[in-house]
């Protein structure tokens, strides 16, 4: 079976692309991998639920019919190499993750998670808005 690997964040936008990952698996006849770590010294990272809105998303994913895994914990790799790794292991033939807007110098000193994982993915990126 395929797989579709989400990249969950606990906001508007991961709801988001939780939902359209749902109808990708459902539309492949896939699996669904969701995927939302933090590295160890990063706890207090607004990217990384908690287990209120895990519990909630994995609720939401029980009444989609599509078969779902969660990798939810610490990682000495950042998320998006979390993500790259899963859409490996998993053979996955789509990640999915949410995308927002952000300024170039926004990009320079924070980073890019979504960036990463558009750059570094061997497979097909889907990158939803909210």
């Amino acid at each position: 079976m395929s797989a579709v690997v989400l990249g969950y964040v606990p906001n508007a936008l991961g709801d988001a692309a939780a939902k359209a990952a749902v109808d990708e698996a459902h539309r492949r006849g896939a699996s669904l991998v969701v995927v939302n770590t933090t590295r160890a010294d990063r706890l207090v990272d607004p990217a990384y639920a908690d287990d209120d809105d895990m519990s909630r998303l994995q609720e939401t994913l029980q009444g989609t019919g599509v078969d779902f895994t969660v990798h939810h914990g610490t990682s000495r790799d950042t998320a998006a190499e979390d993500v790259l790794d899963a859409a490996e292991r998993n053979s996955a033939e789509l990640i999915v993750i949410g995308l927002r807007h952000r300024t170039p110098v926004g990009k320079l000193i924070m980073g890019s998670t979504a960036q990463s994982i558009l750059l570094g993915a061997r497979c097909n990126v889907l990158a939803v808005k909210a």
